[in-house]
């Protein structure tokens, strides 16, 4: 694995990680690279300081914190939303009708349905909305 400072036509700066210096080239050249923070599609590498390491020294930041503006509010999104809404799991779609139909009571609910359940919430017009994030497994 390999880790790369990114940037964009219009200035901001990320990192990703890349399984190797080809990989990165072949996502590049096939114009498969976009902005973390503004989904622009024009990125380049941007200059880095050699990592290099220094015995016992602390990273500046936790890996589990956000590393950029738009992690953050990713983050800050789904810590809202996952308090405000109660996890159903795999009955969603089923939950959805019923809440729809008024067979269930009326709450803000999330979790998980196949492309062809979303499809059919759709099309009999039940309101839904995927999450740019996969439910957490809890045990």
């Amino acid at each position: 694995m390999i880790r790369y400072s990114l940037r964009c036509a219009r200035g901001h700066e990320f990192d990703s990680w890349f399984a190797s210096s080809a990989a990165y080239d072949e996502l590049k050249a096939a114009g498969r690279l976009t902005c973390a923070v503004c989904g622009g599609s024009d990125v380049d590498k941007a200059m880095m300081t050699p990592a290099i390491a220094s015995g016992g020294a602390e990273p500046e930041r936790p890996l589990s914190a956000p590393a950029s503006a738009a992690e953050q509010f990713l983050a800050e999104l789904r810590r809202r939303i996952e308090a405000g809404t109660e996890d159903v799991g795999r009955r969603f779609a089923a939950e959805a009708r019923a809440i729809h139909a008024g067979e269930a009571p009326q709450r803000p609910i999330r979790g998980e349905a196949t492309l062809a359940e979303a499809r059919a919430l759709i099309e009999d017009e039940i309101p839904v909305l995927p999450l740019p994030w996969r439910s957490r497994v809890d045990g």
